[in-house]
């Protein structure tokens, strides 16, 4: 479980998460809307201690972050907007293996993870080429599989679907699926539910750095017109990767 109490994080005087108390089950699909500047980039990465909050505290499985941060960031993969900010090797490959090989796994594991993760992203046939060369969508297929192949409890994943193709697009929905069926906890940060909502558990919206609705994904619709967030107009579509149907934009960014 992840577990936020009271947090609050400023940037000088600029109050970005205001006291929000909030918890993740293990197992949950979780969809963490809102329009840019709301708060929810900033709150998911207290999750595994990139930030320290000014106030509260944030635990996950019980032990506050701060204590140990090497269990937290093990038991919680980030996916970050930007892919730039996690590609740490040269190689696709390598990138993937990075941090199976920092749990110390032995080489037959490492290779399962990262051929998996690859296969997930649509990338297995290119562990081999440079990082410097892949398209902006591709760098972030290869940041979700360094997470996939990190096997956390919690995946993650910060407007995951920027710059991807429609493959890739239902590639990481198909992938998210099985996650969430095989027990991974999963959080989406997104303002737009298209490609989500049909796998949600639930929805927490943010506006101004606090928590201002926290429902079922069905319940949570009517609520969400005025947060400058992208709802579906349908539901069960089979052509659509979430199973959401078309989408009215009530407004993005």
């Amino acid at each position: 479980m992840i577990e936020t109490r009271g947090l609050t994080h400023r940037y000088g005087d600029t109050v970005a998460v205001d006291d929000v108390s909030l918890s993740v089950p293990d197992g949950e699909f979780l969809l963490l809307v809102g329009a840019n500047g709301s708060g929810k980039s900033t709150l998911v990465r207290h999750f595994n201690g990139l930030l320290e909050p000014d106030e509260g505290e944030v635990l996950v499985n019980g032990t506050a972050v701060r204590d140990d941060l090497v269990a937290a960031r093990t038991a919680v993969g980030m996916v970050f907007q930007e892919p730039r900010d996690q590609l740490v090797a040269a190689t696709v490959g390598a990138d993937v293996a990075f941090g199976p090989e920092n749990l110390g796994l032995s080489r037959e594991e490492i290779d399962r993870r990262v051929a998996e993760a690859l296969a997930a992203v649509n990338l297995d046939e290119r562990a081999g080429e440079s990082v410097h060369e892949l398209s902006g969508g591709e760098r972030e297929r290869v940041a979700i599989a360094g997470a996939l192949a990190m096997e956390p409890d919690h995946l993650v994943l910060d407007e995951p679907f920027t710059g991807l193709d429609e493959p890739a697009r239902r590639s990481v929905v198909a992938r998210l699926r099985e996650l969430h069926a095989d027990g991974t906890g999963v959080v989406v940060v997104t303002h737009d539910l298209r490609d989500v909502l049909g796998l949600a558990d639930r929805v927490v919206a943010m506006a101004d750095g606090r928590v201002v609705l926290d429902d079922d994904p069905q319940g949570a619709l009517a609520d969400l017109a005025g947060l400058n967030v992208r709802v579906p107009t349908a539901a069960g579509a089979d052509d659509d990767p979430g199973g959401v149907g078309d989408v009215a934009d009530t407004g993005t960014d």
